[in-house]
């Protein structure tokens, strides 16, 4: 907690307080000038109280490889992968900065236009080609990952005299007003996955020397990079979602990766927006629809959530349908959804014996492995988990009868009653995490998939992170909630049984700072905010004269916007 303390105050510490600064960090790290109407996306985000404006990395790292693809090229993607149905792909087309065409529509195309439309007076002519399906796309291969990034790397320059302005009349945009197909299209090369192992196709864009690709590296090693030996908690988040780090144990307990139900991929780099994706994707990320949708299962409401911390029950919570993968008889046992419903049903782990932490006894606040620990009377205990309905099933979910008892469904005013929100993966993201941060009680997060706001969200500040593998679940709940009974003084060597003091209070102050800013990083506002900045940076990349076109200013013209004394002016000219 101490060191994701210290990130955070960098993060905060560092953060531009003027256009001046902005601009010229903008420029410091990415070797180019800020894109057309940088400045008037700038005035945007200011007067919506974004938080830290240089925060915008997941876009550029998503967009950067496609400075390797000719701007021609990407627009014809982009205007015409929707055509066969089948791929699972919409498209929203802008038009004098407007909205004025869906293609092969969806309730997420339909949500995302809704909010395209609160900044389209700011955007170019484009077309955007957007993922209809739950799972992500594109897979590129390392090596030719490689060659895009040393492609952009090598084109970025600061020219002088850039134009503000996006280019006008492109050709390669849909045409609006012909009937049928162009006589060209370039191929998005989709193919047909569903139901198999990810990882065949997820390696190819892993390093060479990674586990995934890697026989020599083992388990031990490659866990030792994201958790520690002690009690098995992460201490890398990001690498705790890196399928080349972690793919190859999991391949067999995540039902995207085992048995997906949607997957249609391509090898090849195409501009398609999506959701959410894994480490490996290429995806362009856009914030998920239902952090913007108004919706009662999706979005926060305080009423549901009356209950201080101390009034709130020691116990996690976790309700959910069986999706993740195509289930059958024979394989649902290696569905991430399933396992977490096991691994805390007391009946279950009646003679399981599972490791937590314990205090040693002659050394208070210090922990050591306790590998005996028997949960089921835990876990009945201290949580409430089980599936509400089940789905996904091959032929039928008949087979579920013998295995699991349904749960009432509960909703969040059900949910935030408890101290502990556990929050796994569907078919793809969860979209309750945003509420569930904004809440009264504490996140719990496991999860291989990306979304756009992961850089603003820091583990063990923010929420506490938790293994796709699950086996430091007990570790948590023991820790923060407590277990067992110190030795009486003058006990000396091991003990039979674990003691773990109660760390209420930590539990507390994670909880009131991950609520606290979601309230300033997670609001519709910074939505808005970073769909604006991602289209404009979108914009440039398809435009012909992308490496002619910016602003080139140095940001002194909003000088009076920001309020810059005339000694700050000085400092930042020297």
């Amino acid at each position: 907690m101490a060191e994701a303390d210290k990130k955070w105050l960098i993060y905060e510490n560092t953060r531009s307080t003027t256009f001046r600064q902005t601009v010229t960090k903008y420029r410091r790290k990415y070797g180019r000038h800020p894109p057309p109407a940088f400045d008037d996306w700038y005035k945007f985000a200011r007067k919506k109280n974004v938080h830290n404006i240089d925060d915008f990395e997941q876009i550029m790292d998503d967009l950067r490889p496609f400075w390797a693809i000719e701007p021609k090229v990407l627009r014809d993607l982009a205007a015409n992968m929707w055509r066969d149905e089948k791929n699972g792909v919409a498209g929203i087309h802008i038009r004098d900065h407007k909205v004025v065409k869906e293609s092969n529509r969806s309730w997420r195309s339909e949500t995302l236009i809704t909010l395209i439309e609160k900044i389209a007076t700011y955007l170019p002519d484009m077309d955007i080609a957007m993922n209809r399906l739950d799972q992500p796309r594109v897979v590129v291969p390392w090596e030719d990952m490689q060659a895009h990034l040393k492609k952009e790397q090598d084109t970025r320059q600061l020219r002088p005299n850039v134009q503000n302005t996006f280019t006008i009349g492109m050709d390669g945009l849909l045409n609006l007003t012909a009937e049928g197909e162009p006589p060209h299209q370039e191929d998005p090369a989709w193919f047909a996955a569903h139901g198999t192992q990810y990882m065949d196709t997820a390696k190819l864009a892993c390093p060479p020397e990674s586990h995934a690709r890697n026989n020599a590296i083992s388990k031990t090693d490659a866990q030792a990079s994201y958790k520690s030996r002690m009690g098995g908690v992460i201490t890398n988040f990001n690498l705790s979602s890196d399928l080349c780090t972690v793919g190859p144990e999991i391949q067999d307990q995540h039902g995207f990766l085992f048995s997906g139900s949607s997957i249609i991929p391509t090898k090849r780099l195409v501009p398609i927006f999506g959701e959410c994706k894994v480490n490996v994707n290429s995806d362009i990320l856009f914030p998920a629809n239902m952090y913007w949708k108004h919706d009662e299962r999706y979005d926060y409401d305080e009423k549901h959530d009356k209950l201080a911390w101390e009034h709130k029950p020691d116990s996690m919570i976790w309700r959910g349908v069986t999706s993740g993968g195509a289930q059958n008889a024979h394989n649902w046992q290696k569905m991430h959804r399933q396992r977490l419903v096991r691994i805390v049903n007391s009946t279950i782990m009646g003679k399981e014996a599972v490791r937590i932490l314990s205090e040693q006894p002659e050394k208070q606040g210090e922990y050591e492995n306790f590998r005996h620990f028997n949960p089921a009377e835990f876990a009945a205990n201290h949580t409430d988990v089980g599936f509400t309905e089940t789905m996904s099933c091959v032929p039928d979910c008949a087979f579920y009868n013998d295995v699991f008892s349904m749960k009432p469904m509960a909703p969040f005013a059900e949910q935030f009653k408890k101290k502990f929100l556990v929050d796994v993966d569907g078919h793809s993201f969860s979209g309750r995490w945003h509420a569930f941060l904004e809440s009264k009680s504490l996140g719990i997060k496991a999860t291989i998939f990306r979304e756009w706001h992961d850089s603003r969200l820091f583990a063990w500040r923010h929420f506490v992170p938790m293994d796709n593998l699950y086996d430091d679940v007990y570790t948590i709940l023991t820790y923060f909630i407590g277990v067992g009974a110190r030795p009486e003084d003058g006990a000396a060597g091991p003990t039979d049984d674990a003691y773990v003091p109660r760390h209420d209070a930590e539990g507390k102050r994670l909880a009131n700072q991950g609520r606290e800013w979601a309230k300033k990083v997670l609001r519709r506002e910074d939505i808005e905010i970073y769909m604006l900045r991602l289209l404009l940076e979108y914009g440039r990349i398809i435009d012909d004269n992308r490496d002619r076109i910016g602003y080139d200013g140095d940001g002194s013209e909003l000088d009076k916007y920001d309020g810059v004394a005339q000694t700050d002016k000085d400092q930042v000219a020297h």
